[in-house]
């Protein structure tokens, strides 16, 4: 039984902190087989449009003078790859970095990649 409370059981977006915006939200919509206009990227925020109801913002922070850009080397998401052994393929032939090799857990297999700015990125079957 679910409680009514005022924060919901719902993922609304993930915030990837980046370096360079217009990098970045090529680097991911190239990805996920996104076409880009680089024009429509404006500072400081870009949603990557996702199929669901979780969201990915990039932020690079222009307005933060304040702000200090740490790089994550464990997993700060994952996208859906259902057929791991062809991820894993299309991420080689796109150059992209290889953190980690695919692990397998039962059904449940990944792999790790990293990002322009350094931040891993799991690629997940489930």
């Amino acid at each position: 039984m679910h409680k009514l409370l005022p924060i919901k059981n719902q993922m609304n977006g993930v915030f990837v902190h980046v370096t360079n915006l217009k990098e970045s939200a090529k680097w991911y919509s190239d990805l996920v087989g996104l076409d880009i206009d680089l024009d429509q990227v404006v500072s400081p925020v870009y949603n990557i449009p996702l199929v669901g109801t979780t969201s990915l913002t990039l932020d690079d922070h222009t307005f933060d003078p304040e702000f200090t850009h740490n790089v994550s080397t464990n997993p700060i998401f994952n996208l859906y790859a259902p057929k791991i052994g062809e991820a894993y393929k299309y991420i080689k032939d796109k150059g992209i970095e290889i953190v980690r090799e695919i692990e397998r857990v039962g059904d449940t297999a990944w792999f790790n990649i990293k990002a322009p700015d350094g931040n891993v990125v799991m690629i997940c079957n489930c």
